[in-house]
């Protein structure tokens, strides 16, 4: 007859301990190892197996340790916690390290039986890892089965990657290159979403009529939409074009949304688009009545309080401090954002043969508008389009001019003016809401043929023999640039237009195979354009980033166009942007800047040029007219407010026509003197004023005010006490190495950073460490940075507790300690006896785990759960009277430093008494145990404590017996001395619960 185990208990079979998981049944045990993670979990059948009873065995008199023991152990066993037993079931099992300020969201969220959240933080906050804190979350809890993330094509990647390595969610991509392959290994009948739980799908895939019906009946019960703003269209805004998209996807996101039972995350910096109506019908989906709430009134700013978060740097750069009504600073964390972005206009003028070359396509482009006004509206806007393309590539290259030249023009195969607009506006304006970049970068061409006549393919020659510094002073300016900025240790991103330029500019840089370029011999160069599927991209980013790693020296060049401008996060390894092509909207260039000041930087100040044509007839005026504008409201508010597209466009064609007019000799009184142009201008001046006053009005009506800071440095506090504070775990990775051999080279600055050679620690340490650092790091002995910040770059460690180089060494410390035969140092044993000056009568440090059996409601029933925690009790005395110390005093023995050497004989004769009487503290470690359960009990309501139901049912059970881990005797340096007792403040007696 077989044994019934309760879930919690422990039980030994197959030669090991493990803890019995609630999924077990009478005839089949689930059983995770003790200690161990979710991938060690296995199914054990007593009828055909042997389990039997298991007690934790107690530490061996023979097997002491130093004064480092006690903290060295305890670190390793909370750090290898992978089931926390607090209310955040997730933080226990991520491999990223959230900020606090970053717990926010998921605190909303946990109030809420279906989770509707608009998240609108700033760029650069950490949006991606918010949304994953909430879906492992809610995962974790059985509150959602299965999930989907809606991003463009060009971000699925790096989702996909931040899902898997940061949070060990294995989503599938569904692209429009990946859905026949996906569909291929389906049964008949089956949907892929049913196939694979967790995905990531491209917006291009709901383009599909059969696809996007697929998607709505078979929709997972979690679904979280990047870039929300382009899902969602103005109520005024024509069909067609990328409003037609957005239309397209706002009408998806309505039928996903109407289910009331679906969690919906949507992540946007730009919840506002310029449109009142758009915020609303953003709003609406979070939830129908919030489309129509009196934000004026209280009461109304209040309920969408509730699910809209919107926080800029300034909020979050210092958090938990007095000046959020904390009573002290000992949970600050302040952030490393880059504290200054040093910017600066840089002009330049253009050779002779080259403004020769523009003021002749300038003369072409007026002819050709001016012929084609007579032909009627269809070929007056096919013409107009051609000659925007042909004018912006001039400007921005030799090779963009000639190949756009030579290249027939987008829009010439329209029908009508408005077909001629739909497909000419995407290529040749910068929209600040353009949902796809995808293909945007290509040379739009300027013919209106499919054969260039004489005149165009005579300019393309041209422009052709002018590549190079002598014909190209753009290209000059430029390198000086670039070596201003490579002499002072930056290493920088050049954003082109067109992928023409950024190639000849990567061929320019670049030289040829084994010669140094016009950089110098230790710059490396790459481009990266439209051409490269979004794999390729960061492929060939993270290999620029590795090249000349281990030489200071080395520099790195980034050639790229708008197709990184969006998304892509490249603060590792480039730390300033030069704009070499000015881009017709300061939104652009907010967007390019925004992928290396943000969070991660290590620069305090990112360096910013913007690069202009003085002469060029174009670029001066959008500077003035639409950059300085968009500065003086950044500097006015703190934040960048997006100026309209319509606006925008507005203003670049008034330029156009300003140019066709009076060529590039014209003063800029011309252009505000042309008709209507100061009209134009002035609602510029009101949109943009209208659009800054909305944005300041949500920044302080819609705050986040539903979760206080006080909440958050409660559970901050709770976390910390449960799982370790970074200065545990970076004191413990250090005193880690040391002990087992590496090579510790600490500068003791404020940094807190320090670096690692492992080559002389153990074997089974090496092993472990390549798996997760790459082998060639720890075969060639390299040098291992390990950083306090753990926003890092690959081959990296941080020094937080889920980094799993430093997870690797923690268990690596826990299994050594637990076998007293492992081979090689062991830095951590389960018990010591040390003489210290820091106690005044003979104390003994206990390192207890205790095993929760958690019963968690959820919408979808109840949830059986069995999570673990470890805690140091200390008591004066024998065990016998034991008088209790507090968990402060307790604590504090953990820096106790020995006075001198104790006696091995004696050391080893009073840690036997002691180990030989713990039957004795039984009552007061069951009664601790409890009192645990009741504290992690209320900390489960406390965090769901806006509804009742997702607490009702709510259950914390320790279970029995508790396992003494780790004994640790300190004696008074001066036995003489020895105070009888205490103060009554520190001790309680043997019955009481510290």
């Amino acid at each position: 007859m077989s044994l019934t185990y309760s879930a919690g208990s422990l039980v030994a079979a197959r030669g090991r301990e493990w803890v019995v998981l609630p999924e077990s049944a009478p005839d089949m045990l689930v059983l995770r190892p003790l200690g161990g993670g979710d991938d060690d979990i296995a199914a054990v059948f007593p009828s055909f197996e042997e389990v039997r009873p298991a007690e934790f065995a107690a530490p061996d008199a023979d097997d002491l340790g130093d004064q480092r023991a006690a903290g060295l152990l305890r670190t390793a066993l909370r750090v290898g916690f992978r089931s926390g037993a607090g209310p955040f079931r997730s933080l226990a099992s991520i491999a990223v390290e959230p900020r606090t300020y970053q717990l926010v969201p998921l605190l909303m969220a946990l109030r809420q039986s279906t989770v509707r959240l608009l998240i609108s933080d700033d760029v650069g906050i950490g949006k991606t890892v918010e949304a994953g804190l909430i879906a492992t979350e809610l995962l974790a809890q059985g509150e959602a089965s299965r999930m989907t993330v809606l991003c463009s094509p060009a971000l699925a990647e790096q989702w996909q990657g931040e899902l898997r390595e940061k949070f060990g969610i294995d989503a599938e991509l569904v692209l429009a290159s990946t859905v026949s392959r996906l569909e291929r290994g389906l049964e008949l009948g089956q949907s892929l979403f049913d196939k694979h739980p967790y995905t990531i799908i491209s917006t291009d895939f709901i383009k599909s009529t059969r696809h996007r019906e697929d998607f709505v009946r078979h929709c997972p019960d979690l679904v979280i939409v990047d870039e929300a703003h382009t899902c969602v269209a103005a109520d005024d805004v024509h069909a067609g074009g990328k409003s037609g998209t957005s239309q397209l996807r706002y009408e998806l996101l309505r039928r996903v949304a109407a289910d009331q039972n679906r969690h919906l995350l949507l992540l946007t910096a730009t919840p506002h688009s310029g449109k009142e109506s758009a915020f609303r019908n953003l709003l609406g989906l979070v939830r129908p009545e919030l489309a129509a709430v009196d934000l004026e009134a209280p009461a109304g700013r209040a309920k969408l309080a509730e699910h809209f978060v919107a926080r800029k740097r300034a909020d979050v750069r210092q958090y938990l401090t007095k000046e959020d009504g904390l009573a002290d600073d000992s949970l600050a964390e302040r952030t490393a954002f880059p504290s200054d972005r040093w910017t600066k206009d840089e002009p330049y003028k253009l050779a002779p043969e080259y403004r020769a070359l523009l003021d002749d396509a300038i003369a072409y482009a007026a002819d050709r508008v001016q012929t084609a006004g007579s032909q009627g509206k269809r070929e007056a806007r096919i013409a107009w389009w051609s000659v925007i393309a042909l004018l912006r590539s001039m400007v921005s290259s030799p090779a963009a001019a000639s190949q756009t030249l030579k290249t027939r023009s987008t829009a010439a195969i329209a029908r009508s003016a408005e077909e001629a607009d739909a497909l000419g506006a995407p290529l040749n304006h910068d929209a600040a809401d353009t949902d796809a970049l995808e293909g945007l970068d290509v040379a739009p061409g300027a013919s209106e043929s499919e054969d260039a006549g004489a005149r165009l393919l005579e300019l393309s020659e041209r422009a052709a023999a002018l590549a190079g510094q002598q014909g190209d002073a753009k290209l000059k300016a430029l390198v000086k640039h670039l070596k201003s900025l490579l002499a002072d240790g930056y290493n920088p991103i050049v954003f082109c237009r067109y992928i023409p330029t950024a190639e000849y500019l990567a061929e320019e840089l670049g030289g040829a195979e084994g010669k140094a370029g016009k950089l110098g011999k230790k710059v490396h160069v790459a481009a990266v354009t439209g051409t490269l599927s979004p794999q390729q991209r960061l492929a060939r980013i993270e290999q620029l980033g590795a090249e000349g790693a281990g030489d200071p020296a080395a520099r790195r060049v980034l050639i790229v166009t708008d197709c990184l401008s969006e998304g892509v996060n490249l603060q590792h390894h480039f730390d300033a942007v030069i704009h070499y092509d000015l881009a017709w909207n300061p939104t652009r260039h907010d967007q390019r800047e925004g992928r290396v000041d943000r969070y991660g930087q290590k620069r305090d100040q990112v360096r910013v040029i913007t690069m202009f044509g003085e002469d060029n007839g174009i670029d001066g005026k959008v500077l003035e007219v639409l950059f300085a504008k968009h500065r003086q409201i950044q500097k006015d508010l703190g934040i960048s407010v997006s100026v309209p597209d319509e606006t925008a466009s507005g203003v670049t064609d008034a330029i156009v026509e300003w140019l066709l007019l009076h060529g590039r000799q014209g003063s800029q009184e011309t252009l505000f003197d042309m008709p209507g142009v100061q009209g134009s201008l002035d609602r510029v001046e009101r949109d943009w004023n209208s659009a800054a006053e909305r944005e300041k009005t949500s920044r302080s009506k819609y705050a986040q005010r539903s979760i206080h800071p006080q909440d958050v440095a409660r559970e901050v506090a709770a976390v910390r006490a449960a799982l370790g504070s970074a200065d545990e775990v970076r004191d413990f990775t250090l005193a880690s190495l040391n002990g087992l051999g590496a090579l510790v080279r600490d500068p003791r600055d404020s940094s807190g950073d320090f670096t690692a050679q492992v080559g002389g620690a153990p074997a089974g340490l090496r092993d472990t460490l390549a798996a997760t650092l790459g082998n060639r790091v720890v075969e060639e002995d390299r040098e291992i940075p390990f950083r306090a910040d753990p926003a890092i770059a690959r081959g990296e460690a941080a020094l937080v507790r889920t980094d799993p180089a430093v997870g690797a060494l923690a268990s690596y410390v826990l299994n050594s300690a637990l076998d007293k035969d492992a081979l090689g140092p062991r830095p951590a044993r389960r018990c010591g006896v040390v003489t210290t000056e820091a106690v005044t009568s003979r104390t003994t440090l206990l390192l207890v785990r205790y095993r929760f059996h958690l019963t968690l409601p959820s919408r979808t029933g109840e949830k059986q759960l069995v999570a673990e925690d470890a805690r140091l009790l200390a008591f004066e005395g024998m065990p016998q009277r034991a008088r209790w110390l507090d968990d402060d005093a307790a604590a504090e023995l953990l820096g106790a430093r020995a006075s001198s050497n104790t006696n091995p004989q004696m050391a080893r004769n009073t840690i036997t008494r002691t180990l030989d009487n713990l039957g004795e503290l039984t009552a007061h470690l069951e009664e601790f145990g409890n009192q645990l359960a009741a504290d992690l009990d209320a900390s489960h309501r406390r965090v769901r404590k806006a509804n009742d139901e997702i607490v009702r049912g709510l259950k914390v059970v320790a279970q029995r017996p508790a396992d003494i881990l780790g004994a640790y005797v300190y004696l008074p340096a001066d036995p003489a001395a020895a105070a009888p007792s205490a103060s009554a403040a520190s001790v309680t007696t043997a019955g009481a619960v510290a």
